[in-house]
């Protein structure tokens, strides 16, 4: 790991303390649990129906869960159940030093958490990971099971980011992360749905469109007109909230 991961790949925000439940107007289960090698992690789990599709979502490099509010009252309302979690050094989680390998074992404590501790079954989870999460997303989806695959503003790797903001330099090469979603995607055989803003200046569509040339079938890619990268749901309305229900409908069944 490079040090300077920490200023250019990871950019966590610490904890608010708030009652969130009543500030959000969703009914918020705080969830502690563990990652795959016991670092101490926490979440929100929201339940809209005991057999509703589940969301375990992994989320971006910036903030924390309470970032993600919005955006989760929208699923949670389109009668969606959510697992919103965050990595180590994240918002409540135990704050130590996120790593690449450290967020892949983040995110294997979350699922086994869903599946071993609340019992869901793994035909019931559609992993969704969103920039920086669908590299993480992919992972998961490669070591564990579930229904299907949702990767937002995905990018193929650290070396195509770091490529595309210096010019062909490579300046991956100071950094010790990797997140090569793109070696990820020929492992993963479940059903995919890959989202794109196509006004996205940080991770540009034609990155979403390498991502989903790479991936195996059943697959499928949509843009959502004018939308940047961290607007996707707002820009997008309830056209785009129903293209993740109507996915996560189908391949539960």
């Amino acid at each position: 790991m490079s040090i300077l991961d920490q200023f250019f790949v990871f950019h966590p925000d610490p904890w608010r303390d708030k009652d969130w439940r009543s500030a959000s107007g969703l009914p918020l289960e705080d969830v502690w649990f563990q990652a795959a090698d016991g670092t101490k992690l926490f979440g929100w789990y929201v339940e809209a129906q005991p057999d509703s599709p589940v969301i375990l979502w992994c989320h971006g490099n910036a903030g924390n869960i309470i970032n993600r509010l919005e955006n989760l009252r929208f699923l949670f309302r389109h009668e969606l159940s959510v697992f919103l979690f965050d990595y180590r050094g994240y918002g409540r989680s135990q704050r130590i030093r996120p790593t690449e390998a450290g967020l892949y074992l983040d995110a294997i404590g979350a699922h086994d958490y869903l599946t071993r501790v609340r019992m869901i079954q793994p035909d019931r989870l559609i992993i969704f990971g969103r920039s920086l999460g669908a590299a993480v997303a992919g992972d998961l989806a490669a070591r564990k099971p579930a229904a299907g695959l949702i990767l937002e503003s995905p990018f193929p790797s650290i070396e195509a980011v770091a490529k595309f903001y210096y010019g062909g330099l490579p300046l991956h090469w100071l950094l010790g992360a990797e997140f090569r979603l793109i070696d990820r995607l020929p492992q993963i055989s479940l059903p995919k749905l890959i989202i794109h803003g196509d006004q996205d200046d940080i991770i540009p569509p034609e990155m979403g469109r390498q991502v989903f040339e790479a991936a195996r079938p059943p697959k499928s890619f949509h843009l959502i007109s004018g939308a940047d990268h961290n607007n996707t749901f707002q820009v997008g309305g309830a056209p785009y909230f129903r293209l993740i229900v109507d996915f996560a409908n189908r391949v539960i069944r």
